[in-house]
This record gives structure tokens, sequence and C-alpha cells, in this order.
């Protein structure tokens, strides 16, 4: 009967000791993110896959392969020619994900490092955004081959869609499982010097523009001002009008007031020519009046005349001084004197008889003058 002592049991524990030790070393324990794919193969074939797997393998037989699917920035900066042989600076983003992990492991080594539990086995990993890169330097310098510089320079936004869509139908991309998310320019510049150039024929512009800008003001204002004095004339002229309205007005109605005064002077010369004819018919009547009247008195005259022929004279003077006023009568009487004054040999004459006199001649003075004031 076999018996085991106790140095031989001492030795079988340390053994398995030192087995389970050595084995312990292989057996790892991994923990991986949401955003990586794991597929995990053990002993050439697949075992288990997914993202952020959680689990215990034997290292010697296992292989992992681990694949971020979350969206990768790729930021890229390179030259490239256009169609007039100018040199242009592209630069932008590229973000990209693995859509098919499977088919990126197949065309990639993404093979985990199993012994510092970190890394790849190879840098196909770090690869993948260059090559990435070298896809869209292909597609730009495609695009840029059909380009001038002006419109490489302004067509930044139609050029990543172009490259976008280019990238998005690509055979390779699609046969390594990846998708392109976006593309971005951020700047498509082209070389200092050009850069100058195109600056001083920029800034020409922009002063020929300011230029311009300035000469169109200088021109409005002009034109401002030529409105301006052309309304102030066309007042003035208007001015002018309504002054020679209202002249006109004032003259025809002064036409019509000299018409109507001429009127009026018409009617008063018709009227005094009528009255002149009337005063002349007057004059003429009275005259014939007058006339007839004469001849009456002398008619009269004459047939006294002949009546008084052979009559003495002395008679005759008396039958006139018949009715005479008293004065008359005295002067008579003084002449009759004068003719006798041979005969007389002293006169005496008071002056109360002299005052009495002039006082009757004085009376009957007044009293002609009288009456011929009431007969006009």
């Amino acid at each position: 009967m076999f018996v085991i002592n106790s140095v031989t049991l001492c030795i079988l524990g340390i053994l398995c000791l030192l087995g389970i030790r050595y084995f312990m070393r292989y057996i790892k324990y991994f923990k991986f993110q949401p955003s990586e794919y794991v597929l995990r193969y053990s002993k050439g074939e697949l075992a288990m896959e997914g993202a952020g797997l959680t689990f215990f393998c034997y290292a010697p037989n296992t292989s992992i392969a681990v694949l971020p699917i979350g969206s990768i920035d790729t930021p890229f900066i390179f030259e490239e020619m256009t169609a007039d042989f100018q040199s242009v600076t592209l630069q932008g983003q590229l973000v990209f994900r693995v859509e098919h992990p499977k088919e990126t492991a197949a065309m990639l080594n993404y093979t985990f490092n199993l012994k510092d539990k970190g890394g790849y086995l190879s840098e196909d990993p770090n690869k993948l955004p260059q090559r990435m890169i070298n896809s869209v330097k292909v597609l730009a310098k495609k695009q840029l081959a059909s380009m001038t510089l002006y419109e490489a320079m302004r067509a930044g936004e139609s050029l990543a869609a172009s490259i976008l869509e280019e990238l998005g139908q690509s055979e390779e991309i699609k046969q390594l499982g990846l998708e392109v998310m976006s593309l971005s320019l951020l700047a498509v510049l082209a070389n200092q010097e050009t850069t100058r150039a195109l600056e001083a024929h920029t800034r020409e512009q922009i002063l020929r523009t300011a230029d311009d800008a300035i000469y169109e003001r200088r021109n409005a204002s002009i034109e401002q001002e030529r409105k301006v004095r052309e309304n102030e004339y066309n007042t003035e002229i208007s001015i002018e009008q309504k002054k020679r309205q209202v002249r006109e007005a004032q003259l025809e109605a002064e036409q019509i007031f000299q018409q109507k005064q001429n009127l009026l002077k018409e009617e008063q010369m018709l009227f005094e020519i009528t009255l002149e004819e009337k005063r002349k018919n007057l004059v003429a009547l009275a005259a014939e009046n007058a006339r007839a009247e004469a001849d009456t008195r002398a008619y009269s005259l004459k047939a006294a005349m002949q009546a008084l022929e052979g009559v003495d004279a002395g008679v005759i003077q008396s039958l006139a001084s018949v009715g005479m006023q008293p004065g008359k009568l005295m002067a008579l009487a003084f002449r009759g004197l004068t003719e006798n004054a041979d005969k007389i040999g002293q006169l005496n004459i008071t002056p109360d008889l002299l005052r009495e006199i002039m006082g009757h001649n004085c009376n009957e003075k007044t009293d002609g003058k009288q009456t011929r004031s009431r007969q006009a």
C-alpha cells in the first residue's frame, strides 16, 4: 500500500501552488468601454463579439481585436496645385467612424496587446487616419485640377461637398467598413506672394470702389444741388408768372376802370354838349327875344318920336321928367342952371342940400344893387 508521507504532501502542495500561480499568470480580465467593439477569438474561432464587453480569458489561446466605433476627428493640412499652376493650401477636418467592425478587422490589424493590456500589436490603427487623409488629397487634387486659383479660393463649401460625396461612394472606404460622417474645409489659402498680389489687387478694387463711391456721392450732391437750384428757378419763374398775372389783372382792372371813366367822361361830355346846345338855343332864343324886344322898343320909340315931332323941346323934357326920381330931377335942375349960368348972378348951395342929394343917390345905388341881385 502506497503511503504518502508529509514530505510528499508538502512537495505536492508546493507543486500545485506553483502550477496554479503559473496558470493564473495567463488568466486575464478585460473590461472595455461602450465605444469599443470587441472581437474575441479562442483557438482561431470567434467566441464573442460586441461593444463594451467584460470577460475573463486564457491568454495563450485567446486573441482579441478592439475597434473604436465612436467618431474619429482627423485634422489635415496639405498643398495642391490648381489648373493655372498656383499652389493652394487646404486646411480642414475629416470625421469618420467604423461602421462594420468585422470588415475593418479583416482588412486592418486591430489585435489587442494582451500582455500590456493596452495598445495594439501593429501600426495599422495609427495609419488609418493618414490613409483617409490620402484619400481626401487624391479627391481634392482631382477637383482642383479643373479650377483656377480664384475659383478654388471661392469654392470652399462646394469643394468640401464634392469631396465628401465621392468619399461616400469610394469602394476602398466601403471595403474598410468605414463611414465618412463629415468633411469641412476651414481654409483654402494661396502662398504668401500670391496672397500679397491678391490682396494688392483686391485692395486696388476696394480703393477703386471707394473712389467710385466718392464720385457717386459727389455726383449725387451735384445732382441734388442742381435739383435745388432748378426748384429755386422754377419757384422764381412761378413767382414772376404770379406777379405777371397779378400785374395783368391790375392792368385789366385799371383798363376797365379807365374805360368806365372814359364812358363817364363821354357821358359827361355828351351831357355838357347837350347842355351847351341847350344854352346855345337859350342864348339864341334870348338874343332873338332881346332883338324882338329892342325892335319893339325901337318901334315904340319911333312911334313916340313921330308923335313928338314938332313939339317943343322943353315940353318933351318936362314930359320925360314925369315920375323921375328926386335926385335925377335935381341933376336936371343943375344942368339947366349951368346952361343959363350967364343969367345967374349968385347961387348958394348949402351943405345940407348936398348931403341930402348925396344921401338920395346912395340910397338909389343900394336899391339898384339889391334889385339887380334879386334879378340875378
